[in-house]
């Protein structure tokens, strides 16, 4: 059981300027440990929070030595707790975690458990976002339309979400149409220091979305996990993690005129991939950090997933202390977070002599050197610099089907499909631009890069160009801030004219809800098979994610976004071509309409002010009347409708007792899969529209729900009977069992049946077989999404053999009962000879005492191939989870016997 804080010695009196007391906090200073003054600042919270926490229980002093000595530990890879101070929860991945809190609530009822334990033990931030379907674009009531259709459409869900906020403790809910969580998380919610109960320590979150490092840029120690780990943390379980390596990145000099902060982080994200930082924190530093804004810092913070870090930080230094002011933050409260983290050593003063920090490894970076950008057309790392950005394209048409390559035949490559658009003749050519889209958290968040398109719209329209109605243009801010901006600065008007009128408040083309593109364009880019582009503001470009028409789709800065739209094109040199011709006859060129960086800082100072985050903020804990409206039952245990196709109650629970099933192998089990390297979440989860011939769409329509009303997988995430059958769904998957073909298919290997991959998986559970998957590297990586381990785990998956995970997904598979296996070095499937339609055996031990983290097991086939793999159990913690069957029941058997 738990004792007392063993270093309650050092709680210390924080004093006030002024007299009085801002409260008390664990001092690392009064350790007196000279270790302490190199750890990078990343790694002291993760000290303090395990100082704070230590129990002797849960969190012991050993594990408190072993961050002290990061320097000689983290190379060990070693284990350590960390309990956040809060959760993040966005709308999609909130549902399924409210769902599976009310679920719990029934199980402890049923096991003759107190329900009412089944409460947020720290601070929830719950924020209704990521539900903007471009359904209208270009007009000036786009706003209330898409957010009508919202409500109609996603009534059922909101409302859940609101008797959550009321059933459960410790819950803030921020209603529908606010903004983008992680610019809401920036701009409100993030606290950098938290006073509770009188004990001062800093802010640390962990959220259900892998953007949540966004908040990394505030100096808040912040990354996605899956939703089983975050409910577990919201539950009081420390998550148990690797301590990590830290690289160390020097920032010197100051960008470019016309550089942005969008071609910073592109460039940023190549180096770090280039260098490898899977599991690792980044943590910047060195001259060049003065010449970063906030936003600046957010905007590669938010990036770190597709760097592949845990987290991208930057600690708090006087920027982060004016952002806090700028964005409505009380002066006492930062007088009180500077005040904090000077005194515990965690605040950087860049006026004073800097104490040489110890790192993993080390980077460095001149701004000077980071030159205009764009990244794709089917990844984020996959950088172009703007002058070489015709010849990549031109060779992307002629490399083989690739990430790099379309393989258009050079015949092919110059067709002309002419169609007519509500009744004028169009043109489209293969890299034509049909969606144009300034969307997602990574940019709306920096209003030098959001003026900046505002300018390069006014030039526009000043020189006469037009966006060609055709193309699907819309503007998705993070937050109602951005409107008030663009009005006071007198901008907005110009976007509108060039189509990019405000959509809504949330993520939109980023993460598939880019909507419908019109019926003419459509068929022209399908019957003709013409490589069309998409060309957004966001993070994510992975294949079959934005649009299933868009196969080439590039990130870019907002001001890019809207010269692509009027160039209409990616095939296309901004220096030597014209954009357009303006309305004198004269060709427009690019350097004609693009803004200096010191037009852009005159609008930014002008326009940006404390009291429109103040205003914007105040308004959200109003709610808004639709979402006031909504009547919800009272109660702390839901009333389930069998009926719904949005809230449904999933079998997790279904036969639990309270003795765990402990350690168990897998017999003789069938490939529902077999893949290559870099399947992302966006392969295995189910993300975007439902498609009209999918599993989902037949589970719907069996249930009364029109095509039109089908709205997205991530609207219907708290039905699992819709998840399960969208698991696996992508258009573009490549599964080695079909020889080629690409989709959501595979064989039924003991009839030779082609079949969607759900139904192949209802097959073998029918027969009563187990399955598990082959894959190659990186398998996992993208978007933290606990359905991509849920989804599997519900079709029958009891294995995952690849050659290595992303960090976050073999979390969840462990979190979901399901094993992570990895083939030892310089093996795969197809070095062992395996095609698939074997059937496998694995061999593991079926004692607690004799499973052990990171143990070698052989698997063994039914035509006699032997090979030995690695469990991916990394810490005991993760064995317990895998025996109770996942995380939830752990919890739920802990709280029961527990005699708190």
């Amino acid at each position: 059981m738990a004792t007392r804080n063993a270093y309650e010695g050092i709680l210390t009196p924080l004093s006030k300027p002024g007299g009085g007391e801002f409260g008390k906090y664990y001092s690392l200073p009064a350790l007196n440990d000279p270790r302490i003054d190199k750890l990078p600042y990343s790694i002291r919270i993760l000290l303090e929070s395990a100082i704070r926490n230590c129990d002797d229980f849960q969190v012991k002093p050993k594990d408190v030595e072993k961050i002290v000595d990061w320097e000689n530990t983290s190379p060990k890879q070693v284990e350590i707790p960390f309990k956040p101070a809060r959760v993040l929860l966005q709308d999609f991945t909130g549902v399924p975690a409210v769902v599976d809190l009310a679920c719990m609530r029934d199980a402890m009822n049923r096991l003759g458990g107190d329900s009412n334990k089944i409460n947020p033990l720290v601070p929830v931030d719950l924020v209704i976002d990521h539900s903007v379907q471009v359904d209208v674009a270009r007009s000036e009531n786009a706003v209330q339309a898409n957010m009508e259709f919202e409500f109609s459409r996603n009534k059922e869900r909101f409302g859940f979400l609101k008797w959550g906020s009321n059933a459960f403790h410790n819950m803030l809910v921020v209603p529908p149409g606010s903004g983008i969580v992680h610019q809401v998380n920036l701009e409100y919610l993030g606290r950098v220091v938290f006073n509770r109960d009188g004990i001062l320590y800093p802010d640390s979150v962990v959220g259900t979305d892998s953007h949540t490092t966004m908040i990394d840029g505030l100096g808040v120690a912040g990354w996605g996990v899956g939703g089983i780990e975050a409910e577990a943390a919201m539950l009081g379980q420390p998550m148990s993690m690797v301590l990590p390596g830290v690289v160390g990145f020097k920032l010197s000099g100051r960008l470019k005129d016309g550089v942005t902060a969008t071609d910073l982080v592109l460039t940023v994200t190549q180096i770090l991939r280039k260098h490898g930082v899977v599991g690792k924190f980044v943590e910047f530093y060195g001259e060049g950090m003065g010449e970063l804004s906030l936003a600046d810092r957010a905007t590669i913070a938010n990036m770190s997933p597709e760097y592949g870090a845990t987290m991208g930080f930057f600690p708090v230094d006087h920027v982060t202390l004016q952002y806090l002011k700028l964005t409505g933050r009380s002066d006492e409260t930062v007088a009180m977070i500077e005040s904090y983290l000077r005194a515990n050593k965690m605040f950087v003063d860049y006026s004073e002599p800097q104490t040489e920090k110890v790192y993993s490894s080390y980077l460095e970076l001149n701004l000077e050197d980071v030159a205009p950008c764009i990244s794709g057309p089917k990844r984020p790392h996959d950088r172009v610099t703007l002058k070489d950005m015709k010849a990549d394209w031109h060779s992307c048409l002629d490399n083989n089907v690739g990430f790099k390559g379309f393989a258009v035949p050079k015949e092919s490559q110059n067709k002309v499909v002419d169609f007519s658009f509500h009744g004028k003749p169009a043109q489209l050519k293969h890299g034509d631009v049909v969606i144009a889209a300034i969307t997602s958290c990574t940019n709306t968040s920096n209003p030098s890069v959001m003026l900046g398109a505002a300018l390069v719209a006014k030039k526009a329209c000043e020189l006469g160009l037009e966006v060609k109605p055709w193309i699907k243009t819309s503007l998705a801010p993070g937050s109602g801030v951005v409107k008030k901006y663009f009005e006071k600065s007198d901008l907005q008007k110009y976007l509108n004219q060039l189509g990019f009128n405000i959509v809504g408040y949330g993520c939109t083309t980023c993460i598939g809800n880019s909507g419908d593109l019109d019926e003419a364009v459509a068929a022209a880019i399908s019957e003709n098979d013409i490589v069309a582009s998409a060309v957004l503001s966001g993070n994510r470009n992975f294949e079959g994610r934005v649009h299933p028409l868009t196969r080439a789709n590039y990130l870019a800065s907002p001001p890019l976004v809207v010269a692509y739209a009027l160039a209409g094109t990616v095939n296309i040199d901004f220096e030597k071509e014209p954009i357009g011709t303006g309305k004198d006859g004269k060709e427009v060129f690019f350097r004609d309409i693009w803004p200096s960086n010191e037009e852009i800082a005159e609008v930014v100072q002008s326009s940006v002010l404390p009291d429109m985050f103040k205003g914007t903020y105040e308004a959200i804990t109003k709610g808004n009347p639709m979402w006031n409206q909504l009547s919800v039952p009272s109660g702390t245990l839901y009333s389930w409708d069998p009926t719904s196709t949005y809230i449904h109650e999933p079998p997790y629970f279904k036969d639990m007792t309270m003795s765990p099933p402990g350690p168990h192998g897998v017999k003789d089990a069938y490939c529902l899969l077999n893949v290559g390297d870099s399947i992302t979440t966006d392969h295995i989860s189910p993300a975007g529209s439902i498609h009209k011939d999918s599993p989902a769409a037949k589970y719907l329509m069996e249930r009364g729900v029109d095509r039109k009303d089908f709205n997205s997988y991530g609207s219907r995430r708290g039905n699992d009977e819709v998840m399960a059958r969208g698991t696996f769904a992508n258009i573009r998957l490549v599964n080695k069992l079909l020889k080629g073909e690409v989709g959501p298919k595979t064989i039924h290997i003991p009839s030779g049946e082609k079949l969607s991959v759900f139904d192949a998986a209802m097959k073998y559970k029918s027969e009563g077989h187990d399955t598990i998957i082959l894959a190659g590297a990186e398998y996992g990586s993208g978007s933290s999404r606990d359905w991509a381990a849920k989804g599997p785990m519900l079709q029958g998956v009891k294995a995952v053999i690849s050659k290595s995970f992303e960090r976050i997904h073999r979390s969840n598979l462990v979190g979901m009962g399901i094993i992570p296996l990895c083939f030892k070095p310089g093996e795969d499937a197809e070095t062992l000879g395996l095609t698939g339609h074997e059937r496998y055996n694995i061999d593991l031990p079926t004692s607690v005492n004799e499973i052990k983290p990171g143990q070698d097991i052989t698997v063994t086939t039914d035509n006699g191939k032997s090979f030995t793999c690695t469990v991916r159990f990394d810490t005991e913690v993760e064995l317990e989870y895998f025996n109770h069957g996942g995380i939830l029941p752990y919890v739920i058997r802990n709280l029961i016997s527990s005699k708190q």
